[in-house]
Order: C-alpha cells, then structure tokens, then sequence
C-alpha cells in the first residue's frame, strides 16, 4: 500500500493528558521533529527531537504560533470529560477552530483528530453502528466532539484539510469494567490507528472508530477500510477479571447506552425555583 511521507514536524496537542503521554512515547518513531503542547504541565524535553510549547487552545494567537511550521497535527487537546457548557466551549469548541484556521492558514494538510465514542453515546448497546450513523451525543463533551467532526468535514469540502476523526472508545491498560469489553482501544493500536491516519493517502474527512479486535464490539468500521487498521489486541483476555466485578443493574446507563455514564452526567447547576404566579 502507498502511504504519504511521515511528517518532519509533528504536533501533539494535549500531550500532558493519559493519552498525550502515551503518545508522546510511541509516535517519536513515525516522525523527525514532535512539537508538544498542552495548557499547563507538560514534563521537560527529554531529548532534542521533542520541543515543548505550552498554549491555551481558546488563544486564538497562542495557537497560530503553535500550529507554524508543523506538518501535521493529532489533536487531543481539550477537556476529555463531561463539564460545563461553558468550559467545554473554551477547550473543545472555540479550540478546535482555532487549531483548523490555523492549519489553514499555514498549509497544514493532515489532522488527526481525537474524536469520541460520546458522539454516538445515546444509541442503545444493542445497536451494532457503522460510521455514516447521525450523531446521538450524550453529553457537552460529546457535542463538542460532534461539531468538530462537522468542521473537519467542512474545512475538508471548504480548503482540502484532511482529517481521520477516530472516534476513541475506552483506551486504558486493560479495559476497566464491562462496558469496556466493547469498547476497549489498547494503547498498541491506538498508536498503530494514528499512524495509519498519518500516512495514509487520500483520507479526505474518515471517520473510524477507535477500538480493539473485541468479540463484543457494537462498532462497524467497513466504511474506513482504506485506513488498513487491523487491531492486534483484544479486551476478551481481561473478560474473567472484568465479569469478577458485581453485575451493572440492567436499567443502569451503563447498561443500556453505548456512552455509559457519560449519558446521565449531570446537569452542572441549579437553577433557583420559579416562584408561582
């Protein structure tokens, strides 16, 4: 199969988060130059290869600057739980445009684009989805993965940005309860789906869904075949230590939505009461 050139200068936003770190280990093979960058925290360079360049994704200056001379971006920043409205529009949404106006402006031709199981939480565990499915967020976060998947499609349609947006499932050491017997992403293929969204020619906007080879999965990924991700791990080896844990009562979120708790997170403020008239 053809694949594009690695990038000589790859950005990883978020970099400080669970999967920043793990990231910023096992994508320094696929790349010459890893420009890191996160809000606050992020542990010195550890050798010249990597460069460190703290910014507040709301900054829409701060991030023109980050995005100059890269040649791609896998954009995990952001909050990555349910918050807020008004948190989750400063990181999530305001940031995400500001990341693609950057890419735009500085020719930036390829994002990889962490996107989240949470677009799709609402629909039912007993639904098996492929990637064309309408949206169903189940949460602020999820909307805000939404929309930047519609901007990924527009700003593909609108100035030919290419982007993978993988849909992350529960990527983790081991999968942690039994929702994640389904959607368990180890981290071995989750730096194997990213490099494909890398290298991969003629990605146009994809969707693909972020999760291992589980017996249980609910998730179709026919429709980003082109990619050529074939998962290597499997939650089923955790499923004896998992199915230990006492049993989810059936009319829990957990077990009913594909999104778990994040479906019933919530709501974040409490409203006086309406005096009567």
């Amino acid at each position: 199969m053809n694949e594009r050139q690695l990038p000589q200068r790859l950005l990883l936003t978020g970099a400080a988060g669970g999967l920043g770190r793990v990231l910023r280990e096992s994508l320094k093979p696929f790349t010459r130059q890893l420009r890191l960058s996160d809000i606050a925290d992020l542990a010195p360079a550890s050798s010249s290869q990597e460069e460190i360049q703290l910014c507040d994704l709301a900054d829409k200056a701060a991030v023109d600057a980050l995005v100059q001379g890269c040649d791609a971006i896998v954009h995990l920043g952001g909050i990555s739980v349910e918050r807020p409205f008004e948190e989750i529009l400063e990181a999530n949404i305001r940031g995400v445009f500001n990341l693609y106006e950057a890419a735009r402006r500085h020719g930036v031709q390829r994002v990889v684009f962490a996107s989240s199981n949470h677009v799709i939480g609402f629909y039912p565990q007993t639904q098996r989805l492929d990637t064309t499915v309408p949206h169903r967020p189940d949460g602020y976060y999820g909307l805000s993965k939404a929309f930047g998947e519609d901007l990924a499609n527009f700003y593909f349609d609108r100035y030919g940005i290419e982007t993978v947006s993988i849909r992350i499932g529960s990527s983790f050491t081991e999968p942690r309860d039994r929702r994640m017997l389904s959607t368990w992403l180890s981290y071995r293929d989750l730096t194997e789906l990213v490099r494909r969204s890398l290298v991969t020619p003629k990605v146009g906007h994809t969707v693909v869904y972020g999760a291992s080879d589980n017996p249980a999965g609910w998730w179709d990924n026919a429709g980003a075949r082109h990619l050529g991700f074939v998962p290597q791990d499997s939650s089923e080896v955790f499923r004896a230590k998992v199915e230990q844990q006492p049993p989810v009562p059936p009319d829990a979120p957990a077990a009913l939505y594909q999104g778990g708790n994040f479906c019933a997170a919530g709501p974040f403020e409490t409203l006086p009461p309406v005096s009567a008239t």
